[in-house]
């Protein structure tokens, strides 16, 4: 098969083959093709686009460009949840333990951040010892056990897409529907599981900015999904303002186990809430409603925070910093921002507040930055509400003190306080099934 005559056919907007699809995904996961032609191709892709077969034919062949998750060993329904990233997203955090009490296995594999979104595999690695790196045979009995285990993605998983992600961001081809499915989807189908509730993020704090843009992204990854024979949902939800109070590592943990003993903020509480319930309807459990009671249930009767203790144990953490989250280590320096004005909180520019958080140092720009646990920001005030001059609006916390003074400013220009009343968006805005 000559690749400079795929290259030309999707150039001048004809459909592609599957076995061309194939050729071109595989091309990039074994380097046997130069990347000045994988470019070509994706240009090509992006400027003429993908019909539902070829999106679907894509995502399935770099899904197998690499290892396939085989979770054949694990007992019963296994379920996934996605989200497309977000600031103090902990949501998975809640969501798995929930829906793992209820008897639905979460084999889940999850990234660490970078740039202004968090990770989940960071978010636990605050756990002192608590363990990502696991053997395929480890990673099988602890979902046999427990019925939940959250491990690091294997390298060896779509490396295809690995490929083609860090082409298309040195060629200004991300902005794809049909690519980001296919991007999305291929790590999910790999993953192996029976069912999956997404979490496609909207809002400044989004890679999705607007609302039809997010709809699209939700269809097109529902369509790929229902093609390859999986139960799949999205809801779309708002990323207009952090989720929840807190943001940072430990500082997420702390606040996804309030969630999980019913203290949890309500934004953060009723989208977990919602996530597990349409996880849990996927998997047979009842309709919407029944499933909503049954999540709420494990919250209630404290089994969803001893299950997601009983996870961390078998992963080589210590779960006593689930039961008592003061024994995680403070960070060394505070700083209170207060309100400058007095009025509201018209916005919060959740990227803009997230990027500060990776300042401090609770993220990283580059995969091989190292991450400070304990840094991070716990929000008082929010989009909407009201602040009187001098109230405070948050606190930053980090390591070095140095890093206060542009952390803050960078802070101040994302929040917008305005003498007119703004009204909080609702956190679900769109279900797509």
């Amino acid at each position: 098969m000559n690749f400079i005559d795929i290259i030309r056919k999707k150039r001048d907007g004809f459909e592609l083959t599957k076995e061309e699809i194939e050729y071109f995904a595989f091309s990039a996961a074994d380097d046997s093709v130069p990347d000045y032609q994988l470019s070509a191709m994706l240009m090509a892709m992006f400027l003429n686009g993908l019909n539902e077969t070829e999106t679907l034919n894509l995502t399935d062949a770099m899904s197998r460009s690499g290892d396939m998750a085989d979770l054949s060993e694990i007992e019963g329904i296994k379920g996934d949840k996605h989200s497309t990233g977000g600031v103090g997203d902990k949501t998975t955090l809640i969501v798995a333990p929930i829906v793992a009490e209820c008897g639905v296995k979460i084999a889940k594999m999850s990234g660490r951040g970078l740039g202004h979104t968090g990770g989940t595999v960071d978010k636990l690695e605050s756990v002192p010892g608590f363990r990502t790196s696991l053997s395929t045979n480890e990673f099988t009995d602890i979902v046999n056990r427990c019925g939940l285990c959250v491990a690091g993605q294997s390298g060896k998983l779509c490396p295809a897409d690995k490929k083609l992600y860090g082409l298309r961001d040195v060629t200004a081809t991300v902005d794809n529907i049909p690519l980001i499915a296919s991007s999305i989807m291929s790590k999910k189908l790999a993953g192996g599981a029976d069912c999956i509730v997404l979490d496609v993020k909207c809002g400044s704090g989004a890679f999705m900015k607007d609302e039809e843009s997010a709809k699209l992204l939700a269809e097109k990854m529902v369509e790929i999904g229902r093609g390859a024979g999986r139960k799949i949902a999205a809801l779309i939800t708002d990323m207009d303002v952090p989720l929840g109070h807190n943001i940072g590592n430990s500082l997420e943990i702390i606040e996804a186990v309030e969630a999980l003993k019913g203290n949890g903020p309500d934004d953060l509480t009723g989208i977990s809430i919602l996530l597990a319930a349409k996880l849990l309807q996927l998997a047979g459990k009842g309709d919407f409603n029944e499933c909503k009671a049954l999540a709420k249930s494990k919250i209630d009767d404290g089994s969803a925070l001893k299950k997601l203790a009983e996870m961390v144990k078998l992963q080589g953490g210590n779960p006593d910093y689930i039961f008592n989250t003061d024994l995680f280590p403070k960070a060394k320096f505070e700083c209170e921002i207060t309100a400058w004005d007095s009025g509201y909180i018209n916005h919060m520019n959740a990227e803009g507040i997230g990027s500060v958080c990776v300042e401090l140092g609770a993220g990283r720009l580059r995969k091989e930055d190292k991450i400070d646990p304990s840094a991070g920001i716990i929000l008082s005030k929010k989009t909407g509400d009201r602040v009187e001059i001098g109230e405070k609006i948050a606190v930053l916390y980090c390591s070095d003190e140095k890093m206060f003074d542009s952390a803050k400013c960078k802070f101040i220009d994302s929040v917008t306080i305005g003498i007119e009343e703004t009204k909080k968006n609702d956190v679900l805005i769109d279900i797509v099934e």
